[in-house]
């Protein structure tokens, strides 16, 4: 007797897209990491980015510093409890683990990557690459939007669309308060943002493998 497998966290007409933008997702990493590595000034990109979003005053700093403590301990487990609420309210156990394995992964990921590269700013103690808050609002917006994709029963090209668009959306406005508080370069956003890109998939695949596995167990023995 087995067990009722749970819907797919990763649903099968996104896998081979998401795994392809997954594997561009580490290549920009990795290039962007061997660049930066050991280094403290901004790239001629950086500079002229964040001369255009760099100390933003009121009310744009205050939205600035709500994004940013989003991805601070407190608001990121706020965050992420109300998401794992809702997909258990959903009957989404399985979107429920990627929500904490899928950001820990991601956020886990960017810390270690820092320690690697070792790009610094405002000071050698201030690792920077790749974004830790932009990997964290990435991955998150990525579980939702697979949730979303499951729920909708969305083909391959709009299931993709919406993940893309989920992630650049997230990426886009946590990347923008981390650079216009002075926290990042626009590099180092990229490269969470892409960080994040990289390891979700990887992570919801790992998921549901694993769920899938343990419903394929047998719940008991036949007495004999």
């Amino acid at each position: 007797m087995t067990g009722r497998p749970a819907p797919r966290v990763l649903p099968p007409p996104v896998r081979g897209w998401l795994g392809l933008m997954a594997a561009l997702a580490a290549l920009v990493v990795v290039v962007l990491g061997i660049r930066y590595a050991d280094d403290s000034r901004p790239g001629t990109v950086d500079a002229r980015v964040a001369a255009l979003v760099d100390g933003a005053g009121p009310p744009w700093r205050h939205v600035a510093l709500a994004m940013d403590f989003l991805g601070e301990p407190v608001g990121a487990v706020t965050v992420v409890v109300a998401t794992v609420t809702g997909c258990l309210l959903l009957r989404r156990p399985r979107a429920a683990v990627l929500a904490v394995a899928g950001v820990s992964v991601a956020v886990g990921t960017a810390t270690l990557l820092k320690s690697l590269v070792g790009r610094t700013i405002h000071g050698a103690g201030n690792l920077s690459y790749p974004s830790g808050h932009t990997a964290f609002a990435t991955a998150l917006a990525v579980v939702v939007a697979l949730l979303a994709t499951g729920r909708l029963g969305l083909g391959r090209t709009a299931a993709t669309s919406l993940v893309l668009a989920a992630a650049l959306v997230a990426g886009a406005a946590m990347g923008w308060a981390q650079v216009a508080l002075g926290a990042h370069y626009p590099t180092d956003v990229l490269g969470g943002w892409c960080t994040a890109l990289a390891v979700t998939p990887a992570t919801a695949w790992l998921v549901d493998r694993t769920a899938d596995r343990l419903a394929d167990r047998p719940t008991g023995v036949s007495p004999t």
